[in-house]
């Protein structure tokens, strides 16, 4: 067998190896069944003990209240960002979007067709490295809209923001969804591509307040309805079964792990330690706010692009993958979601200092 090499990649992203290991053996069979699990209908009694479980575990790893839906949809993410303004925006509302980064402007984007938009903040003068202190939210808004976590330029909000009562608040949590305690009554939709945290690309977790699935139009496509999808348990068409089967033997290791509490506290450990050594470092920068840094993805620099592309080229050879950062915005990014092992940041911390001393002036 190869040997498994450290993968910083943003997403798709680490799983914890007893899953692959478990997904391994279900390809062929699922428990004693004969069939593989991606073999399953999705109606078999199988498969709804698979999509059960997963549910279940959603619903006790985060404490979901009883006026909630758990959804298993496609599209990613992105078919989020025009569901939720098609659903709950009407033409002469207005909604309220936090921009931190790129994925919070194309949320913008796809709102603005289906009602307006108030910008109630934005770190874009200073290239997403912040998150903004100031919010000003608009009189009576439909919801309040923000990214938990940007990918791409490594802030984290601290906690969520804060909303007047009534007033629903909508999360992109894509990127940083189960890292921590989470408590959904404070929101009315957490959702999250699950490619980073939960699973597979392929999967989306729509976790939804009973009252704003009743209050969604019934003139729009029936597929972008979240009633229909409520009142069919997700199964109005074919969902995607592996995805779903992975997020839930994801969500069974996480639970092993002790929970979001416990894993909390490993992401703390690890960030920190990748931090602690930036701070000290005379090559390597981080990019972001100090105080707004996220515990997923480490973004940095060394301030020269040619001395980066040396670097990524001497972290891949060594076995540290992915660690380009995005195109827009260069340097390096070290993605260290819940399944990254902490060794893993070991390694690209000696490999880093390795090569500061190397190019010590």
């Amino acid at each position: 067998m190869t040997e498994r090499i450290y993968n910083f990649s943003a997403g798709p992203a680490a799983l914890p190896l007893p899953v692959l290991e478990q997904a391994q053996k279900d390809l062929i069979s699922l428990g004693d069944t004969g069939i593989g699990v991606l073999e399953h209908s999705h109606r078999s009694k199988a498969f709804l003990a698979v999509y059960e479980e997963a549910e279940s575990l959603v619903r006790e790893l985060a404490s979901v209240p009883d006026n909630y839906k758990v959804l298993f949809l496609q599209g990613g993410a992105s078919s989020q960002f025009f569901m939720i303004p098609m659903n709950l925006l009407k033409e002469d509302q207005t909604a309220d979007y936090l921009v931190t980064g790129s994925w919070s402007k194309k949320a913008v984007k796809e709102a603005r067709s289906f009602g307006n938009v108030n910008v109630a903040c934005s770190s874009e003068d200073k290239n997403f490295s912040y998150i903004p202190e100031e919010v000003s939210l608009s009189e009576n808004p439909a919801y309040v809209h923000f990214t938990s976590n940007n990918t791409i330029y490594g802030t984290e909000f601290a906690t969520e923001p804060t909303v007047p009562a009534g007033v629903p608040l909508i999360c992109d949590a894509s990127s940083d969804i189960f890292s921590r305690p989470l408590d959904i009554s404070k929101y009315g939709i957490v959702y999250a591509g699950a490619q980073k945290n939960l699973g597979p690309s392929g999967v989306t977790l729509v976790i939804i307040r009973d009252d704003l699935i009743e209050q969604g139009p019934t003139d729009i496509p029936t597929m972008l309805q979240y009633r229909t999808h409520s009142e069919a348990g997700s199964m109005y068409n074919t969902p995607p079964t592996f995805g779903i089967y992975v997020l839930g033997q994801v969500l069974k290791w996480l639970k092993d792990q002790g929970g979001l509490a416990a894993i909390q506290e490993k992401n703390q450990a690890k960030s920190g330690k990748l931090y602690d050594y930036l701070e000290q470092s005379k090559l390597f920068n981080a990019t972001a706010a100090k105080q707004d840094r996220s515990l997923m993805n480490v973004t940095f620099v060394t301030g020269d692009a040619d001395l980066d592309a040396q670097f990524i080229s001497k972290a891949t050879a060594a076995g540290l993958d992915g660690l380009k950062g995005h195109r827009s915005v260069g340097g390096m990014r070290a993605s260290i979601y819940n399944a990254f092992p902490e060794a893993g940041v070991d390694k690209l911390i000696e490999m880093m200092s390795q090569f500061e001393q190397e190019h010590a002036s």
